[in-house]
């Protein structure tokens, strides 16, 4: 038909095979504009250019099918976020695997030893958690299963940290503090006050300070307002400001003075 593109042209314009293009008429992905009746030849338009290149692309970066079909038809690129997380759980593993055959290839370990721990990078581990529980954190319209997922992210983080080689307390204080945040964030009152009390017992054990005191008496601040207690509520909040004023940074002090004017105003 006049105006329409042979599948082959077609195939050469977008980087697709025929067989492809076939493929993704029959699931549905990229239905052609024609088939001739009589002998089943496909043909499309210029319209659909963009579509099929977006398709070739997508395929490049190693999503399946069903994933470009949900990206094309997902104005928020989740699917591409998923991937993307996806990709870099992936890349990490094989950076690990890297690292053993380095060693096994350069003699430093023994291949036929028996093993002896468990060979995990907890600080890593306990960073990429702690990041990773903030991008929920940060997530609007969470759903129960996110809410679950930000919950054991956050308790594996600190459990890392606990064990990371040259862990200070401050790392201790940090990972008590975002588990009381995650325990607000989700209303659960109880347990956001005991991680905040946690968080609060580390500063003052080991005479820790600036920012960390501060949010510690943030942290209390907020979880006894979830829990409903208001005397409580306002003298951690008032701690809160007494502490922040002291921290020398402007960046952090005014960082923990907006979450503290915030709460105030809830």
């Amino acid at each position: 038909m006049e105006g329409l593109l042979s599948i082959g042209r077609f195939a050469r314009l977008t980087g697709l095979s025929i067989g492809a293009l076939r493929h993704y008429d029959e699931i549905d992905l990229l239905r052609p504009a024609h088939v001739d009746a009589d002998t089943g030849y496909r043909s499309y338009n210029d319209g659909q250019l963009p579509q099929a290149r977006a398709i070739q692309r997508l395929r490049a970066l190693d999503l399946s099918l069903e994933d470009i079909r949900d990206v094309l038809n997902d104005e928020d690129a989740t699917a591409l976020e998923e991937h993307a997380r996806r990709v870099e759980a992936r890349i990490w593993r094989l950076q690990r695997i890297q690292h053993r055959l380095r060693h096994y290839i350069e003699r430093k370990d023994d291949l036929m030893a028996e093993p002896e721990t468990m060979d995990v990078d907890h600080r890593r581990l306990g960073v990429d958690l702690f990041n990773y529980t903030w991008t929920f954190l940060e997530k609007e319209n969470r759903t129960r299963d996110e809410d679950d997922e930000m919950l054991l992210a956050t308790h594996a983080s600190a459990y890392h940290w606990l064990h990371a080689e040259g862990a200070q307390p401050q790392n201790r204080a940090r990972g008590e503090w975002q588990i009381a945040r995650v325990y607000a964030v989700l209303e659960r009152g109880e347990p956001a006050i005991h991680h905040a009390q946690r968080c609060l017992d580390h500063c003052q054990e080991n005479g820790i300070g600036d920012w960390d005191l501060a949010f510690a008496y943030e942290a209390l601040a907020r979880a006894h307002k979830v829990a409903g207690n208001d005397g409580e509520f306002r003298r951690n909040l008032e701690l809160a400001r007494e502490a922040g004023a002291k921290i020398p940074d402007a960046e952090d002090r005014e960082l923990l003075e907006k979450d503290v004017d915030e709460l105030a105003a809830a």
